[in-house]
């Protein structure tokens, strides 16, 4: 594969994806609204349209585009937003590709532990464990059923169903911590399964890259922590003070509305199946996952 296709390039994530494939010598796209400095084919998705030579360039495809599910108050449009923007750029690639006559032959779709529902407890879930019943699962439910529309176009498809992302640069380390003191939400007790943006974007590379790899996969790190373990290192690592006293729920409810179940939930999330598949982690402690985010 030479030529590769991303949607939601311009992301945290797939910024770095984009240059780990540069770095092997691919050629990088991004899929966008509006034409980039960079090489890219537009798109808009509202009125389901794009470039028909996006799919006959490219050799494989990235999925990633998608509203964020923390940035803004869960109001009945913005929930309209974080499923329709997962929904419908997936149903226009699945055109594109349709249409193409030459075609990709892989497809790498980002989906969520979210599939899971919002609160699991301490149960280790598999891919194969049921999922919720809350709006991010349905939305991931109903992402995934477009995903697998694409496959039936007999291109090798696989779904990484990541976890919380932890990068120094934003994203729910970011907003842990913001505040003067870092505290723990709720209780402190709900299970993050978290991983690093380097193995993320390396599981990414790998995915693409091991073709006999197909099929849904968890994209989480093999360590779980709990929230206040979590908080607790990250105000180590960024040399913040740390208050044992957890953010009450009923104020993260006030503050956040539906989306506070979000974070007061929880989900313990293995990571086993994309390891036997052969994915090796580079950061699999937390504490040195941390260090390795702030020591610059």
């Amino acid at each position: 594969m030479k030529n590769i296709l991303i949607t939601g390039g311009s992301g945290l994530i797939g910024q770095r994806i984009t240059q780990l494939l540069e770095q092997k010598g691919m050629e990088v796209a991004w899929l966008s609204r509006s034409a980039k400095s960079r090489k890219s084919f537009t798109w808009d998705i509202p009125s389901q349209q794009i470039d028909p030579e996006a799919m006959e360039w490219a050799d494989a495809v990235i999925h990633l585009a998608g509203a964020g599910v923390a940035d803004k108050k869960w109001t009945p449009q913005r929930k309209k937003e974080i499923l329709e923007s997962r929904t419908q750029s997936t149903q226009l690639l699945y055109q594109a590709i349709e249409a193409a006559k030459e075609k990709p032959t892989t497809f790498i779709s980002a989906s969520a532990i979210g599939y899971y529902g919002f609160d699991t407890g301490s149960q280790l879930l598999d891919e194969n464990s049921q999922a919720g019943s809350d709006f991010l699962a349905d939305v991931v439910i109903a992402w995934e059923k477009e995903v697998k529309k694409i496959e039936s176009l007999n291109l090798r498809t696989v779904l990484l169903r990541i976890g919380i992302v932890l990068d120094a640069e934003g994203g729910a380390l970011g907003e842990m911590l913001k505040p003067p003191v870092a505290a723990p939400l709720g209780n402190g007790d709900q299970w993050m399964s978290w991983i690093h943006i380097e193995d993320l974007a390396r599981m990414f590379v790998f995915a693409l890259e091991k073709t006999t790899l197909q099929g849904i996969y968890n994209a989480v790190g093999p360590n779980p922590a709990t929230n206040q373990h979590l908080t607790q290192e990250a105000a180590k690592a960024k040399g913040k003070p740390y208050l044992g006293i957890g953010v009450p729920g009923f104020v993260l409810r006030l503050m956040l509305g539906e989306m506070a179940s979000m974070v007061l939930g929880g989900n313990r999330v293995a990571s086993q199946k994309i390891q036997k598949a052969g994915f090796e982690f580079e950061h699999e402690n937390l504490k040195s996952a941390l260090f390795d985010l702030f020591k610059k």
